[in-house]
C-alpha cells in the first residue's frame, strides 16, 4: 500500500509476522468467510468484491483516508498492493486525488465512511461531479451505527448527495446486490456513490461475480394493493416483514426495493403509487431531504393525488446506544411501519 501518512500497510512479502497469509478473506478462491466463521460484515463483503473487480479490470485502484481497516481496503491491499492509496486523515485530498487519477483514465474507488465524506462536499462538487469523472464512492457505515454515536451516524449523504447533478446513488437491501452495485458503480463511467450499513450482512446465497445491472432500476418485490412500502437499502428486509405483518391483518402491500435514490426508478414508483394511492419511503437516513423527499419530489408531478409518508430519522442527533433501539425510537423497524401503515388506512395524522 501506498502511504502518503497516516496509516498504511505493507504488501504481503514484506509482513514478518505473516498476518497477510492467514487473513480468512480475499482469498484466491474468492471464498467468502468472516474471522469467526458466521455472516460476514458488509465492509468484508465490499472487500471481496472490489477484489474481484480488481482482478479483471486493472484500471480499479482504491483509495483510504486513514482507514484502511476500517474500509476493508488492508484486504484488498494483500491481492493489489500497489493499486491501494492511504492519504491520511485528508478526505479532501482524498477525493481530488481520486479525481486527478480518473481523469487518467483509472478507475479509483473512494472509500470513507459516510460521516467523514460530508467533510469533502465541495470536492466532490468541483473535482469529481462538474467534470463529470468515473470516481466511485463506497461511502460504509451509511445509517445509524449504534454505540459509534452521533459523530458517526451516516445519516446525511443523500441529502447532500443528490443535490449534485451528475451523481448517481445506491444503496443495496443485501450482499449480493452490493457486490453488483460495485461493479456497476465502476463500469458506469459516472461520478457514483454506494453506500451501505455497518455490521453483520444478510447471510445471502452470494453469486459467483459481481456483475453491473440497470442504473435507475428498481425491484418489485411483492406486489399488494394498499399501501406501497418503497424501501431503501438496509429498510427493505424491515419493509417485507411488515409487510408480513399487515397481511396477517387483511392489508397487502407492495414492497419495492428502491435500490436508487438518483436517479430513482420513476415507472416503477409511479405504479405503485397509482395502484394502491399510499406510499411509505423508509431510509435509514434524516427525513429531512433524503429518499423520502425525492419520493415526494417524484410523485407530486407524477401521481399528486397519492398519499406518501415517509419513515426516516427526525430532526436531531441519536445518542449512542444499541442500534435496534435506535431503529425502533426512529419508527423504521417492521412493528412501527405497520403500525403507520394501519393508522393511515385508518385515517390516522401523516407521521
Amino acid at each position: 500500500m501506498r502511504t502518503y501518512k497516516g496509516r498504511g500497510f505493507a504488501p504481503a512479502e514484506a509482513d514478518p509476522f505473516g498476518w497477510h497469509a492467514t487473513t480468512p478473506f480475499c482469498p484466491k478462491s474468492g471464498e467468502r468467510k468472516s474471522s469467526s466463521g458466521g455472516t460476514p460484515s458488509w465492509t468484508a463483503v465490499f472487500a471481496e468484491a472490489l477484489c474481484r473487480v480488481a482482478d479483471r479490470d486493472p484500471r480499479v485502484v482504491a483509495i483510504t483516508a486513514a482507514m484502511p481497516d476500517g474500509t476493508g481496503l488492508d484486504r484488498f491491499a494483500e491481492r493489489h498492493p500497489d493499486r491501494v492509496y492511504d492519504v491520511g486523515i485528508a478526505e479532501q485530498h482524498a477525493v481530488t486525488f481520486a479525481a486527478g487519477l480518473a481523469a487518467e483514465g483509472l478507475r479509483p474507488v473512494c472509500a470513507i465512511y459516510s460521516t467523514f465524506l460530508q467533510r469533502a462536499f465541495d470536492q466532490i462538487v468541483h473535482d469529481v461531479a462538474l467534470q463529470e469523472l468515473p470516481v466511485s464512492f463506497a461511502l460504509d457505515r451509511a445509517g445509524l451505527v449504534g454505540a459509534d454515536g452521533p459523530t458517526h451516524h451516516g445519516v446525511l449523504d443523500l441529502a447532500y448527495l443528490r443535490a449534485i447533478p451528475n451523481m448517481v446513488i445506491a444503496a443495496p437491501r443485501d450482499e449480493n446486490e452490493l457486490q453488483h452495485l460495485l461493479a456497476t458503480a465502476i463500469e458506469s463511467g459516472r461520478p457514483f456513490a454506494l453506500r451501505f450499513p455497518r455490521g453483520a450482512a444478510r447471510g445471502v446465497p452470494m453469486d459467483p461475480e459481481p456483475k453491473p445491472v440497470a442504473v435507475g432500476r428498481g425491484e418489485l418485490l411483492r406486489v399488494g394493493d394498499d399501501v406501497a412500502l418503497v424501501a431503501l437499502g438496509k429498510t427493505v428486509p424491515a419493509a417485507e416483514a411488515a409487510a408480513e405483518l399487515l397481511a396477517e391483518k387483511g392489508i397487502t402491500a407492495s414492497v419495492v426495493d428502491a435500490r436508487y435514490v438518483k436517479p430513482l426508478d420513476a415507472e416503477l414508483t409511479t405504479a405503485v403509487a397509482e395502484r394502491t394511492g399510499l406510499v411509505v419511503a423508509i431510509e435509514d437516513h434524516m427525513r429531512a431531504g433524503g429518499f423520502g423527499s425525492a419520493i415526494l419530489e417524484l410523485l407530486s408531478e407524477r401521481a399528486p393525488d397519492a398519499r406518501v409518508l415517509r419513515l426516516g430519522i427526525g430532526d436531531r442527533f441519536v445518542e449512542h446506544g444499541d442500534a435496534d433501539e435506535q431503529w425502533r425510537e426512529e419508527g423504521m423497524d417492521s412493528a412501527s411501519i405497520a403500525k403507520v401503515v394501519e393508522r393511515a388506512l385508518d385515517g390516522g395524522a401523516d407521521a
